[in-house]
């Protein structure tokens, strides 16, 4: 057979294979439509699964008349017009093929009306013809667009519907999904006629969380913990539950990028990494977490149904979230929050929950907006989050393509903690905040040991930070401060592991597996992971310290397993000169980096700066 351009019409059957998998794919699809166009009612008319008839009537700007036939043609779409625009997505349909793809499986009519408009307009396709015709029609200012006899003209297509029962379960789901992200609007759902659901617009906290409740179950809104979790372009909010509200399958788990739902890998694994050491196996995590990222640091054109999305910086966004996560599960569990089963949250409780967690985190205030991300605390709580340092907790820094244009997709009421009223419990904890801060500068203003930053010195090929201890100067080495962080959070944190996405093997030789024999219990109490293999010669590293994940461990093991070692300190000074420390180039990192250490030295006794200070005399250059 020839080579050939395939007809329009057969082009968009095979484009509707990968679009309208079934009618909950057409729902999907035209409610977008509704959300893009900034309707805040939707109403939803299925019937018989929606094999029969799939109805969407929304009240948003409508469709000019001379564009409805367009808007049914292929490829069409107002949401884009050039390159740059798909680099920087925040509406959630692009593409336009989804009402061709549908138009050409169903017989649909599409009906609008804008405000400048006297009268409405409606347009009807039927099938593989594609030929449409426009008649006037009543109709107020929005949309209506009804999908009748789906799969009527590809039988092989209908017979792999399920029951209506299964189908409109499936359209249901959709729905509740869809509802979760976009609180403000108002959605009616019926089925043959039967208003099954009803969401009615969500404004105020409150509101939203009896509409989390009435799509999650009251359980989950008992057992939630609010997050809102920021650093520079990335912003995490929503709610987790704790480890007392498990599931036994993965029917709680909502995630939504710049307002989409998606389904993501590197999100999900980060969620199950954060849950992992409060989990079984066998039970799943429920969670509704919404994350904003700058659209230019992700790509949402990967697949037709727009369910995948894949990130410039994954790894930077699954330690964000994992961390998040991590954080409120930690606190929960500090706290004991176990709240008794036969008791219910009111909507207040549940919003000053996530102030109940204030006080502990101190550099970590998950409610202001303040995390590890940006480890100074002053900074971060008296500056707007997108200030904060941009240096993340594993040396790298965020450089990643801003754009100045980019907006958070969301409704006020999940962008900011600060856009809600404060409560009389978050006034309290402020107050004591305030109070303490006071308090303990009073207190280091007597402290004769305190290290004050005032500069960061550029020396040759190495920088140093100038600081000042009452009336004594020093300079303070980063490579030495960078190895003192590392030698202190391999004593404290080695019991902190991470596993790895990918496990990495090694192959040894008979001298390698000899001495694996010896060292394997010095990296056991150093936090590494191994699984042993040794009739194959072989063992594979399963999980590493946190604070060694974005090390070259390929390097790092087979370096170390070619040498000989007598004691543990032998090996971990060995270790040690195998990290490689990221540079710091701005003062605001350093300074960061110091106060990490400072709050590891708080935690022990043996390893101190003072070491590592050299004294700088500016007497020798005063005198005259």
């Amino acid at each position: 057979m020839p080579i050939q351009i395939l007809p329009a019409q057969l082009a968009n059957q095979i484009a509707a294979g990968e679009v309208v998998e079934r009618p909950a794919s057409v729902v999907k699809e035209l409610v977008e439509n509704s959300l893009d166009a900034g309707a805040t009612r939707i109403q939803i008319d299925i019937e018989n699964g929606g094999a029969s008839l799939i109805r969407i009537r929304d009240n948003g700007i409508g469709i000019a008349k001379q564009e409805l036939s367009l808007a049914l043609a292929r490829h069409a779409t107002s949401k884009i017009s050039c390159i740059e625009d798909l680099e920087a997505i925040l509406s959630l349909g692009f593409r336009g093929e989804a009402l061709a793809s549908i138009s050409s499986v169903s017989r649909l009519t599409l009906t609008s009306r804008t405000a400048e408009q006297n009268e409405a307009w409606q347009v009807y396709v039927q099938g593989r013809d594609q030929e449409s015709t426009i008649t006037p029609a009543s109709h107020p200012v929005g949309t209506t667009v009804e999908v009748a006899n789906l799969f009527f003209n590809t039988p092989a297509r209908r017979k792999f519907l399920r029951t209506d029962k299964t189908e409109f379960a499936h359209i249901d789901e959709v729905i509740r999904r869809i509802a979760l992200a976009k609180s403000h609007i108002a959605f009616t759902l019926t089925h043959n006629g039967k208003i099954l659901r009803q969401y009615k617009s969500a404004v105020e906290t409150s509101q939203v969380l009896k509409r989390v409740a009435a799509i999650c179950g009251e359980d989950f809104v008992h057992n939630a913990l609010h997050i809102d979790w920021k650093h520079d372009d990335l912003h995490l909010s929503g709610w987790v539950a704790t480890a007392q509200f498990t599931r036994t399958q993965n029917d709680l788990s909502y995630c939504y990028i710049n307002g989409r739902m998606v389904k993501d890998k590197v999100i999900t694994h980060a969620i199950r990494q954060a849950y992992a050491e409060h989990l079984p196996a066998e039970q799943h995590p429920a969670f509704v977490l919404f994350l904003d990222i700058n659209p230019n640091d992700v790509d949402v054109n990967v697949h037709p149904t727009k369910h995948e999305v894949r990130f410039h910086q994954a790894r930077l966004v699954h330690d964000f979230i994992c961390q998040g996560v991590s954080n409120a599960l930690q606190q929960a569990e500090q706290f004991d929050f176990n709240p008794a089963p036969q008791e219910r949250i009111s909507s207040n409780e549940v919003q000053e929950l996530g102030a109940h967690y204030a006080p502990s985190l101190k550099p970590n205030r998950s409610t202001a907006g303040v995390n590890m991300f940006s480890h100074s605390v002053s900074t971060a709580t008296s500056a707007p989050a997108s200030t904060a340092s941009s240096t993340s907790p594993f040396g790298n820094e965020h450089s990643g393509k801003k754009s100045s244009h980019f907006t958070p997709h969301f409704s006020p009421q999940f962008t900011s903690s600060q856009s809600l009223p404060p409560s009389k419990t978050e006034q309290k904890i402020y107050g004591e905040l305030l109070h303490t801060e006071q308090v303990e500068t009073n207190h280091h203003s007597t402290q004769p040991h305190i290290l004050r930053a005032l500069a960061l010195v550029h020396l040759a090929q190495k920088q140093a930070l100038l600081l000042q201890q009452n009336d004594d100067f020093y300079l303070l080495p980063l490579d030495r401060l960078q190895k003192v962080r590392s030698k202190l959070q391999l004593k404290l944190h080695s019991q902190l592991t991470q596993p790895l996405l990918i496990p990495v093997v090694f192959r040894l030789d008979a001298q390698q597996q000899e001495n694996w024999l010896q060292q394997k219990t010095y990296f056991a109490q150093l936090g590494f992971q191994f699984s042993e293999h040794l009739a194959q010669h072989r063992i594979t590293l399963n999980a590493v310290p946190q604070h060694l994940r974005q090390q070259n461990l390929q390097k790092i093991i087979v370096s170390l397993l070619a040498q000989q070692f007598d004691q543990i300190d032998q090996f971990s000074t060995a270790l040690l000169t195998l990290l490689e420390q990221g540079e710091i180039a701005v003062f605001a990192s350093a300074v960061n980096m110091l106060q990490e250490v400072e709050q590891l030295i708080n935690q022990q006794q043996d390893i101190q700066l003072q070491d590592d200070l050299i004294a700088v005399d500016f007497n020798l250059y005063l005198q005259a």
